[in-house]
């Protein structure tokens, strides 16, 4: 069964934002490179900061997963239907996802997680779909959709990522782990 377009929608969102950093209309090592420099800058990590090396490596850990499980012609880029096509298999058996799928997820939950007590606010979720052009009013209402009360736990975000990876159904609340309300 081919990916539904409303998954696509979802998908694409999350191509376009977190990873096609320089919009060039694929996904390459150029885009990490941009993902590092904005997360670091962001947060004010100079060179020589514990944190920026470790989200550098963390990172490229993601980039050579990406590419080993979705670059299929091996052209060092990442396609929109390379793309689709990853995370459709991803769907068919989330519990078991490749372990860049799980170093993204958690590296996401961490990113979100700025206060580092181990669970996401309202306020640590709307700052970060912010910074990445969410409107900070729909990133709120994108958290009470979520429907976790006050917090995200790193259990309830996994089966949130997993939901919003896999369902087709537009109000499951794990469309919502991204800020956005609809993907229209």
């Amino acid at each position: 069964m081919p990916i539904s377009d409303f998954r696509k929608k979802k998908l694409l969102f999350v191509f376009n934002t977190f990873f096609d950093v320089n919009q060039s209309g694929s996904i390459d090592k150029k885009d990490f490179d941009l993902a590092v420099k904005t997360i670091c800058d962001s947060r004010g990590w100079v060179p020589g900061n514990a944190k920026l090396q470790q989200t550098k490596d963390t990172l490229f850990k993601i980039w050579d997963g990406l590419r080993q499980r979705a670059d299929s012609d091996q052209d060092g880029q990442i396609s929109r239907d390379e793309w689709y096509s990853m995370w459709e298999e991803y769907a068919k058996d989330p519990e078991n996802a490749p372990e860049w799928q799980q170093i993204y997820m958690n590296f996401v939950f961490d990113l979100e997680d700025s206060s580092g007590d181990g669970s996401i606010d309202e306020v640590e979720f709307s700052a970060v779909c912010s910074s990445h052009g969410v409107e900070d009013s729909e990133a709120r209402d994108a958290f009470k959709k979520l429907q976790v009360g006050d917090e995200v736990t790193r259990e309830k975000f996994q089966k949130l990522w997993r939901e919003f990876f896999s369902s087709d159904e537009p109000n499951a609340p794990g469309n919502f782990i991204f800020g956005k309300t609809s993907f229209n």
